[in-house]
């Protein structure tokens, strides 16, 4: 994608497709807030939703970064690259780590490849933010998959395409300790907030992306 134009046409077309705002937050790596201001702007709309619960944006839109990483995802051999210096970063915390955690949806392919390099069990976390479209998101709740691996008060690290406000990674870090697990590190492609850690965690990223420029 290469402007704001472009984005608000992919956010109306995954609304078309009843992708909720989290969901589409998700899919555009922006923070919810921004994606609502997308939908907005695209005329398009998913569930219909109280007025009075809105964010209000700027008038020029939301302060916020766009990270396209599509030429890695789209090839396994760059996925399998960007896996392994990841895996790197995490393989410190510890040796006798098991487990993977990959918060969803872009996080599981990313956590796959990993958890093969450090060979590791993998679970994953869908968020709460994809049930969201409006208002309070804590009064939703993510679920773990039945599917894969589950915590079973284990070690593990979390893995992520993108933090955009750090509400995801801190819900996963808050879920897996309430599954009595203890998370000892978390990793992603970009930090838009330069975070060094969260909840006690140690924060890894390939990328830190930063704003720069005075604030109106």
């Amino acid at each position: 994608m290469k402007n704001v134009d472009d984005l608000i046409e992919s956010a109306a077309e995954l609304a078309a497709r009843g992708l909720s705002k989290g969901e589409i937050a998700d899919e555009l790596n922006v923070s919810r807030e921004t994606a609502s201001w997308l939908v907005e702007r695209s005329g398009a709309t998913t569930e219909p939703t109280d007025q009075s619960t809105q964010t209000t944006q700027p008038a020029g839109g939301p302060q916020d970064i766009h990270v396209d990483w599509s030429a890695i995802g789209r090839d396994s051999k760059r996925m399998g690259a960007i896996a392994e210096a990841m895996a790197d970063m995490l393989a410190k915390h510890g040796e006798d780590v098991d487990l993977t955690i990959g918060i969803e949806k872009a996080g599981g392919p990313i956590a796959t490849l990993i958890a093969r390099e450090l060979e590791t069990d993998l679970g994953t976390y869908t968020p709460a933010k994809h049930q969201w479209e409006e208002g309070d998101i804590e009064e939703l709740g993510g679920t773990f998959s039945r599917n894969f691996a589950g915590i079973r008060d284990r070690e593990c690290y979390i893995v992520d395409d993108t933090i955009t406000s750090g509400t995801t990674m801190r819900e996963t870090i808050e879920a897996i300790r309430a599954e009595g697990g203890e998370p000892l590190a978390c990793v992603v492609l970009a930090d838009k907030q330069g975070l060094e850690e969260l909840e006690g965690v140690p924060v890894y990223s390939l990328l830190q992306v930063i704003s720069v420029g005075k604030e109106k």
